[in-house]
């Protein structure tokens, strides 16, 4: 029996996504989590302006499992201070994802985007030449 179309769209993506991470260097897999908790904090500013908790909470809790998992991949000693206050961004951006989650509060949420998305935009402007083979940066 055939699934529906939307069925076979959510297939295709998850195999766009497989193939994206499998053929991805370090340096990618970051810009591809960086996109992804972009997408998650969008998903939750949509599901809140609609009142889906349900759906806000678990787009918040996938972005904080994002940001935690970047935070924690982070080189503190090839990275130095860059990657001392980078850890110290993606905690507060937690910080801020936890309180909109508990308060509604669409402009924790906003503050959370626009700080992901300035590091995404950082991290993708490293020019190609100076990206190393281990992610150090993120």
């Amino acid at each position: 029996m055939y699934g529906s179309s939307r069925q076979y769209a959510e297939q295709y993506r998850k195999v766009g996504v497989a193939t994206a991470v499998t053929d991805a260097d370090p340096h990618k897999l970051v810009a591809l989590l960086l996109a992804g908790a972009c997408e998650r904090v969008r998903l939750a500013e949509a599901c809140l302006a609609r009142n889906d908790q349900a759906r806000k909470g678990k787009a918040i809790g996938e972005a904080c499992a994002i940001v935690g998992h970047l935070n924690g991949s982070l080189d503190h000693e090839a990275g130095g201070d860059i990657a001392g206050n980078l850890s110290a961004l993606y905690d507060y951006v937690m910080q801020r994802l936890t309180h909109a989650n508990l308060h509604n509060d669409a402009t924790a949420l906003q503050e959370s985007l626009q700080l992901l998305s300035e590091i995404d935009a950082a991290w993708n402007a490293i020019p190609h030449d100076q990206r190393q083979p281990a992610a150090v940066g993120a």
